[in-house]
C-alpha cells in the first residue's frame, strides 16, 4: 500500500529543497537524518514533514533532536506545528506523543496516515 505522507518521489524530492526548510544530519560522511518544515494554510500552521533517522541509529535521540530543529526554524507567526505519520509507526507515533504532539485522527485522502498536532509554547 502506498501511503502518500510516507513516500515521495525523487522528483517531489528535489522540488521540496526548495519548497521547505530542510535540515540534514551527516555523520563521517553519511546521511543519517533529516527533517523539513514549511507554514502551511493561513501561515499560522508549520507543516513538519519527512523526520528521517538512519535505521541502525534510529533510538539514540537524533529524531527527536532533528525535529526540534526544525520546529525552532519556524517563523513567529507559527502558533502550532503538524505533521503526518503512519496510523500503523507505533514508534514514531509515540516520539511524537514525548515531543508534545496529539493525535487528531485520519489525514486527508488515501488511508494509513494520521495527522498530528502540537501548539506552539
Amino acid at each position: 500500500m502506498v501511503i502518500p505522507a510516507l513516500e515521495e518521489s525523487f522528483e517531489a524530492a528535489v522540488r521540496g529543497v526548495d519548497e521547505w526548510t530542510t535540515y540534514v544530519a551527516v555523520a563521517g560522511g553519511r546521511i543519517v537524518g533529516s527533517t523539513r518544515g514549511r507554514p502551511a494554510g493561513d501561515g499560522t500552521v508549520w507543516d513538519v514533514g519527512r523526520v528521517m533517522v538512519a535505521p541502525d541509529l534510529q533510538g539514540r535521540g537524533l529524531g527527536r533532536h532533528l525535529l526540534a530543529l526544525v520546529e525552532d526554524a519556524a517563523p513567529d507567526e507559527v502558533t502550532s506545528y503538524e505533521l503526518r505519520t503512519g496510523a500503523l509507526s507505533v514508534d514514531n507515533i509515540r516520539m511524537y506523543k514525548k515531543a508534545g504532539y496529539r493525535l487528531q485522527g485520519p489525514a486527508p485522502g488515501p488511508p494509513g496516515a494520521v495527522v498530528m498536532t502540537k501548539p506552539r509554547r
